[in-house]
């Protein structure tokens, strides 16, 4: 007898900085077709909407997200100063800003300290400095865990986790569908901030059947 095994739905949330605004709006149809996820993976900015989406994955949490992109400026997140763009020109300094304000943001506004805790499993993408690897974040504090998905080289300094210095997640996978994958998924909605992939070439990835079927 066959046995079929459940299926698992991921929300996969891509990068792309600003144009991650966008995702709110997907968000929104998603929930308005009644389309619910298993888990979400995300990857720099992606990573910070499915990390908000995930504390609370209906109406209401989807529109307190929504208020926060409405409220954000570009100084909320990039406090560029020249001082801090002499020292990084000069070589004193690897980075141009230090990520404070989105500390604050995210701090401020996640209502779960560790991802572990958010009501949906939340799953976060980062990049190993040392091998360009992908590194998946499902458990420990979440805002390093964000700092580190979204720590843009040469903008935002490397974060430490366990010992392993990590930056953002876009430049590993800007799309996690691999992580998705790899933790179990067999139907992906792909929520991406750019262009579709049939626009633009990409290497020739060959994913299990199953999967192919239910990607969206």
């Amino acid at each position: 007898m066959i046995q079929h095994k459940a299926r698992r739905t991921a929300f996969v949330l891509a990068g792309g900085g600003s144009l991650g605004a966008v995702q709110v709006g997907m968000l929104k149809a998603l929930n308005r077709a009644h389309i619910t996820a298993d888990f979400v993976v995300g990857a720099s900015v992606g990573a910070i909407n499915g990390a908000y989406f995930a504390a609370a994955p209906d109406e209401t949490g989807i529109a307190r997200l929504e208020r926060i992109w409405l409220g954000l400026r570009r100084s909320d997140i990039f406090p560029f100063s020249a001082l801090n763009t002499v020292l990084c020109l000069l070589g004193r300094r690897g980075y141009l800003a230090l990520p404070r304000h989105l500390r604050a943001l995210i701090e401020s506004q996640l209502p779960y300290l560790r991802l572990e805790d958010a009501a949906l499993p939340c799953h976060v993408v980062a990049t190993d400095v040392l091998d360009g690897t992908e590194v998946i974040l499902s458990v420990g504090e979440a805002t390093s865990a964000l700092l580190a998905s979204t720590a843009i080289p040469a903008v935002f300094p490397a974060v430490a986790i366990a010992g392993r210095p990590l930056m953002d997640g876009s430049i590993a996978s800007n799309t996690p569908i691999s992580a998705a994958v790899s933790l179990g998924a067999t139907r992906l909605l792909i929520l991406p901030t750019g262009k579709p992939a049939s626009c633009r070439r990409h290497h020739v990835v060959r994913w299990p059947p199953h999967c192919m079927r239910s990607i969206y």
